[in-house]
């Protein structure tokens, strides 16, 4: 099946030249001009990802990716963001809002094809030993195959990355797993992303499930551990 991506681009020769690449590579680019016709063609269409430029108008592209990660039907879609922009705040509140990778202007199209490519093969299917697992924890439940997490009966809606990570927590209780571990497990080998980032979606789990502020505890120097039920 033809994966699809929606690229939100007001640059029309940046927007061209992705479209040109990605469709090259057998994938059904999708465009919108300004962030308010992103945010329409991705609950209309809903892309298998996202390419966002931040400096949109109409709606900039973080507030974009807020809205995003805040609708429960496309709130799982990976999104990449585009941004000519370098500063680290920017790319900070970016990965605090549920951003799965970042790409700096002035960038080739091949950089951007090989990381919509990792991002496929590494963040959206589970290994295939836990597809089939559903896990328990304290009120908690995820299934792995149907995506969902419930927390005492409510659908609780998670990123891509923030899924994964709680998925490698509950798959693990009590054991410590470092940063670089969990980057390894998340983003996959040879992806360059700071330690930062898991500190990022650990807050973001913290703040979406309450409970998990206590549950997940951090240790020092080194990584998380979820707390043995």
């Amino acid at each position: 099946m033809t994966r699809s991506i929606l690229i939100v681009e007001d640059e029309k020769e940046i927007r061209d030249l992705l479209v040109h690449y990605l469709r090259k590579e057998g994938f059904q680019p999708l465009v919108a001009l300004d962030g308010e016709d992103g945010l329409a063609k991705a609950r209309s269409e809903k892309p298998d990802l996202i390419l966002l430029d931040i400096l949109l108008p109409k709606m900039d592209g973080l507030e974009l990716l807020r809205k995003i990660r805040s609708d429960r039907e496309i709130a799982h879609t990976p999104v990449a963001m585009l941004t000519a922009k370098g500063d680290e705040t920017d790319r900070i509140v970016g990965l605090e809002l549920g951003a799965d990778d970042y790409i700096t202007k002035p960038f080739s199209p091949r950089e951007v094809v090989a990381r919509i490519k990792a991002i496929f093969r590494r963040s959206l299917k589970a290994p295939e030993e836990m597809e089939d697992k559903v896990f328990e924890y304290a009120g908690l439940g995820m299934d792995v195959s149907r995506h969902e997490v419930r927390f005492k009966g409510k659908a609780v809606s998670l990123t891509s990355k923030e899924f994964r990570i709680l998925q490698a927590l509950l798959a693990t209780p009590g054991r410590v797993l470092s940063r670089e571990s969990i980057l390894k497990k998340v983003w996959g080998e040879g992806t360059y992303v700071i330690d930062r980032t898991v500190d990022v979606h650990i807050a973001k789990l913290r703040q979406k499930i309450p409970f998990l502020s206590e549950a997940i505890e951090t240790v020092k120097d080194v990584g998380y551990r979820l707390r043995e039920d």
